[in-house]
């Protein structure tokens, strides 16, 4: 299913929900560990937000088993939620949610609806303003969600929808196993992993600068939380990482200076699946068993919402 031109213009990877059995655990570490503030929490859902400035960057709610909630972009404006309706129906994917006000913290318009392996996608506009907490102060916290990595069963197909569908670029490829998509000047917002089964392979979350970067990884080992992976820095999208395991074993990246993509002069590329080119710096080798255990995750079916 493809659209005769993309349904809206993405502005930006706004936020994403994650599902786990101990949503309060979780909440807990991203706010006291990872160093998120909370925004709101009802007691089974609760909503953290970075220094920028979206209302919220992270949702963490009460669930039978770790799995994917959404993934929320914004549009510019109210208008353009209600053509990408129209614009879906279409390209013949189904709404979960018509255009309309969201029920949720921070409010806004938007529309939801499912990719082609039944993840819930959010097109919202007009959330709440809140003040920006000084994104480059001294203090070692995360600015924004810098990007999502999923795992997908069919990474052609994956890629397809997003580019066809959703108007993005794809910036990279690491051979025929992961490929790097753009909405803006960030190399990329999201990612797609070949892998055996659908599932969240990890989120990652910006800092300020790579001082800031090393900072908060310290921070972290004074709490004695150790990287699962890092630190290093990628080639593509030439970012540094440093990834970690959230209590219920789902993946979170620090990373920082994101390679930002000139549209007219960008050329895509095919990455070999090297050490040397994984790790530009030779820092943290290759991911260990572990770390891949860890990526993969557990199967998300997705349709949570038709439960």
């Amino acid at each position: 299913m493809t659209a005769r031109e993309p349904v809206a213009r993405l502005r930006s990877l706004r936020s994403v929900a994650l599902r786990t059995p101990d949503a309060k655990k979780a909440a807990e570490f991203y706010q006291d560990v990872w160093g998120l503030d909370a925004v709101e929490d009802d007691g089974n859902v609760a909503w953290l937000r970075g220094t920028g400035q979206e209302h919220h960057i992270l949702e963490v709610r009460e669930a039978d088993r770790n799995a994917l909630g959404k993934i929320a972009f914004s549009v510019g404006t109210p208008r353009e939620v209600d053509e990408a309706a129209r614009r879906l129906e279409a390209a013949g994917v189904p709404l979960v949610a018509e255009p309309g006000r969201l029920d949720q913290a921070g409010g806004g318009y938007g529309l939801r609806f499912a990719d082609p392996e039944n993840r819930l996608v959010e097109l919202s506009t007009d959330v709440e303003a809140v003040v920006p907490k000084d994104p480059d102060g001294r203090e070692a916290v995360p600015r924004k969600l810098a990007h999502v990595v999923l795992n997908t069963v069919d990474i052609d197909a994956a890629c397809a929808f997003y580019t066809e569908v959703l108007g993005m670029r794809i910036s990279d490829w690491s051979e025929h196993q992961m490929a790097f998509l753009r909405c803006n000047s960030d190399h990329h917002v999201i990612a797609f992993n070949q892998a055996e089964w659908t599932s969240v392979n990890h989120m990652a979350y910006e800092m300020p600068s790579i001082d800031h970067f090393m900072r908060g990884i310290g921070r972290l080992r004074h709490q004695g939380v150790t990287p699962l992976w890092g630190p290093g820095r990628h080639g593509p999208g030439n970012n540094t990482f440093s990834y970690f395991a959230d209590p219920a074993g789902l993946v979170c990246e620090y990373t920082s200076e994101v390679e930002q993509v000139e549209e007219d002069a960008w050329l895509c590329r095919v990455w070999r699946r090297v050490p040397e080119l994984s790790d530009l710096w030779g820092t943290a080798g290759p991911p260990s068993r572990d770390v891949r255990t860890h990526m993969a995750g557990v199967p998300d079916p997705g349709g949570w919402w038709e439960e």
